[in-house]
């Protein structure tokens, strides 16, 4: 409920303060004397736009607080989900600068517009005589039945079912969208890999290849220089050999003399015979080397092969082509196994579908039964706010082919005519802004026996009624306000007497300036307000004494 509301330098308010009650509260006043204002400074914290040229003083900022006791509202969740802090009195603020720019608040968390509307959706109800959007939504229509029809656990079930359905079905039509494309390549695909297979690729032959060719193109010049250094090293009369023999055997001979030289002895002879080992190799290199045209033009052709697959597949080397063909086995697998993807998620939404079918058609029958009740029960608070000739019927319409929807295979739609005899039609159609009213009303009452609604504000609902009309509508608002808190605007003496608290909103001039108050009438000052809505400016005994026995009744 909304238990405080704080306005400061809003249009021609300059600094308000007002406490409300839990049950009915009726706001009174002169057409013109700022009624409006109050709504509209409250519309702030419910997350409407707002505009700098409403400012009472153009040299400070506008402030506006909502105090809120949501105790029994459940909906610890929201604070949950935008990470707020929860209280069980809550404050929604709206700070507007001069420059227009506003910031938005929730128990002194900044939040965004967007959230702070969210919030305010769920704590208040504004329903004025133009505000009809609301009735003639055919969610709406549809959340009144369900409602009453108490499925709500059953209802949660399947539209959670229902999302996953969706989900499935967006998820298959993926699916085959993806496997008709792969298969339209799959033969190009299968033609690469066999390609590549058959080439039988590996990874570091290339290097191999081109060195063996290389040696096999200057296979002559090789063998030359491979026999001419032999020549130098040992092949002749003044070879490194022969030469290197000779200095040890000198060196060999002066052991006797120096002890030291026969380290430089030892060092010889190891390098005699790696020269040695050296010629013998270089040797046998020498006979075994020999161009070898068969082999070239094989490794030609190999080389050829994998030159061409890497240019084909724009690659630079053998591990590229080596991934490309994994890449390309992965593909043509994936085009198996989705087909197996895809007879799989058909079977889970055919049973699914099944699933929900089940649910739905049990949720189509609670609602039938329930919509006579309905029926009856609006349609009698009707008579009693004088539209006894209204009609309504609630069509319950079943999809084609009891097809699925997020609501069912129910379509909903509220038909009404005010006047008997006349063509029942939808509420938009027929309806007056004054009988949308009186019939939201209607609603409200119904749907607040069996849900926990947030605070409702009607703003002049008793337009176009008057008298013992005027006071059954106040007897409905009394009984709405036992379950929920009721503030309501209006002109009405026999509906003003039925508030719990009533205040009076009224213009005030001073210092050549004119400002909107509102005070909490106690009940002396109420028996002369309501006097005066009965009579006029100056009311006599017997309107004084009219006055009291509305508020007694």
């Amino acid at each position: 409920m909304l238990s405080r509301l704080v306005i400061k330098n809003y249009a021609l308010i300059d600094n308000l303060d007002i406490s409300f009650d839990r049950d009915l509260n009726v706001i009174t006043g002169e057409t013109g004397a700022g009624k409006s204002i109050v709504l509209g400074a409250l519309s702030l914290i419910l997350g409407q736009r707002a505009d700098g040229k409403y400012f009472f003083n153009q040299q400070k900022k506008c402030i506006v607080e909502g105090f809120f006791n949501i105790k029994s509202y459940q909906i610890k969740s929201f604070f949950e989900e935008f990470d707020l802090d929860y209280e069980d009195e809550t404050v929604l603020r709206r700070e507007i600068a001069l420059d227009g720019k506003s910031r938005a608040f929730i128990n002194d968390t900044p939040v965004t517009l967007q959230v702070l509307k969210a919030l305010g959706q769920q704590l208040i109800d504004v329903h004025s005589q133009h505000a009809t959007l609301e009735i003639n939504n055919s969610d709406f229509q549809l959340l009144v039945v369900d409602l009453m029809a108490q499925h709500d656990e059953l209802l949660q079930e399947y539209k959670s079912g229902y999302q996953n359905l969706k989900k499935n079905q967006r998820k298959l039509k993926q699916l085959k969208e993806e496997s008709e494309k792969a298969k339209a390549d799959q033969d190009y695909f299968q033609f690469l890999f066999d390609e590549l297979e058959g080439a039988n690729v590996q990874s570091d032959e290339q290097e191999e290849l081109e060195n063996e060719l290389n040696s096999l193109t200057h296979a002559e010049e090789i063998k030359k220089n491979l026999q001419s250094a032999t020549f130098l090293i040992s092949n002749n009369e003044n070879a490194a050999y022969v030469q290197l023999k000779e200095a040890l055997s000198q060196i060999q001979s002066l052991e006797k003399f120096q002890p030291a030289i026969e380290e430089f002895a030892t060092r010889l002879k190891s390098a005699l015979i790696e020269l040695k080992d050296v010629s013998d190799e270089l040797e046998t290199l020498e006979q075994n080397t020999s161009f070898n045209e068969s082999r070239a033009n094989e490794i030609n052709d190999r080389l050829s092969l994998l030159y061409g697959l890497q240019k084909k597949h724009r690659l630079n080397n053998n591990l590229e082509l080596i991934a490309f063909q994994n890449e390309l086995s992965d593909q043509l697998n994936q085009i198996l196994f989705t087909d197996e993807d895809i007879i799989r998620l058909e079977n889970e939404i055919d049973l699914l579908s099944k699933s929900l079918k089940k649910k739905a058609l049990l949720i189509s029958k609670n609602r039938k039964e329930i919509i006579p009740s309905i029926e009856e029960y609006i349609l009698k608070v009707l008579d009693q706010v004088g539209m006894n000739n209204a009609q309504l019927k609630i069509e319950q319409k079943v999809l084609e082919d009891e097809k699925l929807d997020q609501n069912g295979i129910d379509q909903i739609r509220f038909l009404f005519n005010a006047n008997k005899g006349h063509q029942l039609s939808e509420l938009n159609k027929v309806a007056s802004g004054g009988e949308l009213s009186r019939l939201m009303l209607s609603i409200k009452s119904l749907i607040a026996k069996k849900t926990a609604l947030p605070t409702i504000i009607f703003d002049e609902i008793d337009t176009g009624v008057s008298g013992e009309v005027a006071n059954r509508v106040g007897n409905i608002m009394q009984e709405l306000a036992k379950d929920m808190q009721v503030i309501t605007i209006t002109h009405l003496p026999q509906m003003a007497s039925k508030g719990k608290a009533h205040y009076f909103v009224y213009k005030l001039v001073k210092d050549d300036f004119t400002y909107t108050q509102i005070k909490k009438l106690n009940t002396d000052e109420r028996v002369v307000e309501i006097a005066k809505m009965l009579s006029g400016e100056n009311p006599k005994e017997s309107a004084l004494q009219n006055a009291k026995e509305l508020l007694t009744s």
